[in-house]
């Protein structure tokens, strides 16, 4: 979805994705949230913790890559049929910034919603101690409905 007027979900879509979301271990070990819905976009925030870091003190890659998927994971899901879930079948991430701060926020975007596959992108930034945040990986990718 190209229009940055997102329409409003449905309680119904709103109830699957918190479900599903709420079955993901990797999202409940990173501590991961879900801070908003909406057909064609969800956002997730996840602490930056010792458990997510690297050697340098940063967010680990790895954790920009599985928030950003998931978050734009379930912005295709919004745009599917009721009961539908979905995989990743491609996605390619670039690494921008180091991801130093305090919370990572990745935002989710459907950028084509086909019959068969949806084509979306993530953007994931880096909160700061004082509410700044800094762009650290952009994603973009294929999902398809299971």
């Amino acid at each position: 979805m190209t229009n940055p007027e997102y329409i409003t979900h449905s309680t119904a879509v709103d109830r699957s994705i918190r479900e599903s979301f709420a079955r993901q271990g990797l999202m409940t070990t990173m501590q991961a949230r879900i801070d908003d819905i909406a057909i064609g976009r969800v956002i997730l925030r996840m602490p930056i913790t010792d458990a997510v870091g690297q050697q340098h003190g940063f967010a680990h890659a790895g954790a920009s890559f599985a928030l950003g998927d998931s978050a734009a994971g379930y912005a295709a899901l919004s745009t599917m049929p009721e009961g539908a879930e979905v995989l990743t079948i491609e996605m390619k991430i670039n690494l921008i910034a180091p991801a130093r701060g305090v919370f990572l926020w990745a935002t989710g975007e459907v950028l084509k919603a086909g019959r068969r596959l949806t084509v979306v992108r993530a953007t994931v930034e880096a909160e700061a101690a004082d509410g700044s945040r800094t762009p650290v990986a952009l994603l973009q990718g294929t999902m398809i409905p299971t």
